[in-house]
């Protein structure tokens, strides 16, 4: 398999690198510490075509693959990892799912404002009492004449309450029944449609986490997608996509984390000699230079499978699984090598700690990925 890096994508990359570092990086603690959501930064990255990679040009998009992708969600995360998931979710899921089974007129009436970052887009399947198990989910719509009446709530939802455009999956058939939820378009606009409770996170806290609520909310027939019933299915070749932006985010901070510690090493002296030239820190490098490429290596798969549109369900989730666990593992070290001062707020290696554990949880947590790994390999 041949995974060398497209010249697109080396000039993406390189175009976001210097956004992130001159619009981003300059706010990140200050974001982080006060739970301000930067939505005009997202309107600013939307011009750079960073809100709408994957949507083709003929929708307002920038028309790029997954490859791309994966370098502009890695180059924002090695600098802020809740800038980064707010991309990947808003890309992968509300816009993504829009743009995969939407019918041609609701993909040109949302899609091109979603693509240039006019819209930020939501996407609600999670409940409070169906994570894991969102095949039991609550939230109902009912058919009444050509409308549908959506009641329920939908939480962890990332711009649940500042997203203009909500793709929500909701019950249309009794719970446990086979194909008993249907997706719908929502407009942040629209009567009984409200955002909840923001929830105060440990990490990713420039990221707006937060209940969607629908009381007795009408919305017209033409913003189903798809046929009833099919709302679980398609929300599952979501996850697919998802899962590699969730893979990318994880990269993006497991090589902020390590780049620190790298830097940190070389100019941390201890005996007379930077901590660097020391066995338990050289190895600690080692280790983490080894599984950040691991990782890298098990996302590009997946993205280059996600590009020539074969299977890839088992090959993302492994990417996915793998590279949230590495994301951990990989900032905890940088907090070791760092001492005393990565445990501070000071130093950067403290908030990638902190921004990492969702990637183990987000889209799926570890132990769903291995259900789905272990369901692939099983296969007769």
């Amino acid at each position: 398999m041949d995974f060398q890096t497209t010249e697109l994508a080396r000039q993406v990359a390189q175009t976001t690198k210097d956004f992130a570092l001159q619009h981003i990086k300059p706010h990140v603690m200050e974001w982080d510490e006060s739970q301000t959501f930067p939505t005009d930064i997202f309107k600013e990255m939307g011009k750079l075509g960073l809100m709408g990679v994957l949507v083709p040009e003929t929708y307002g998009g920038s028309g790029m693959g997954y490859s791309e992708y994966v370098s502009i969600i890695q180059e924002i995360a090695k600098v802020c990892g809740a800038i980064g998931l707010s991309v990947a979710a808003h890309n992968s899921l509300c816009t993504n799912h829009i743009l995969y089974f939407g019918n041609e007129e609701q993909k040109r009436k949302y899609l091109p404002k979603l693509a240039t970052g006019e819209h930020l887009g939501a996407w609600g399947l999670t409940e409070p009492n169906t994570g894991s198990d969102a095949g039991n989910m609550k939230c109902t719509a009912v058919k009444e004449g050509n409308d549908w009446i959506l009641n329920g709530t939908k939480c962890w939802i990332t711009h649940g309450k500042s997203g203009e455009v909500a793709v929500v999956i909701a019950r249309t058939a009794e719970p446990r029944t086979k194909d008993n939820a249907t997706a719908f378009i929502v407009e942040r606009s629209t009567a009984g449609f409200s955002g909840g409770k923001k929830e105060n996170k440990l990490g990713m806290r420039a990221s707006e986490t937060a209940e969607m609520i629908f009381d007795n909310c009408r919305i017209p027939d033409a913003n189903r997608m798809g046929k009833v019933g099919e709302g679980f299915k398609q929300s599952l070749k979501v996850l697919d996509g998802g899962r590699i932006s969730i893979a990318a985010l994880s990269l993006g901070i497991a090589k902020g984390a390590y780049e620190a510690a790298v830097q940190y090493s070389k100019e941390r002296h201890q005996f007379d000699q930077p901590i660097s030239n020391f066995q338990g820190i050289a190895f600690k490098l080692a280790d983490m230079a080894t599984e950040i490429m691991a990782a890298e290596l098990l996302t590009m798969q997946a993205a280059d499978l996600k590009n020539r549109n074969l299977p890839m369900t088992k090959e993302a989730a492994m990417a996915k699984y793998y590279a949230s666990e590495v994301a951990v593992k990989v900032s905890t070290e940088a907090v070791q090598i760092f001492g005393g001062y990565g445990y501070t707020k000071d130093f950067p290696v403290e908030k990638f700690y902190r921004d990492s554990k969702l990637c183990t949880i987000g889209e799926g947590t570890s132990e769903i990925q291995k259900i789905v790994i272990a369901r692939e390999v099983l296969k007769a």
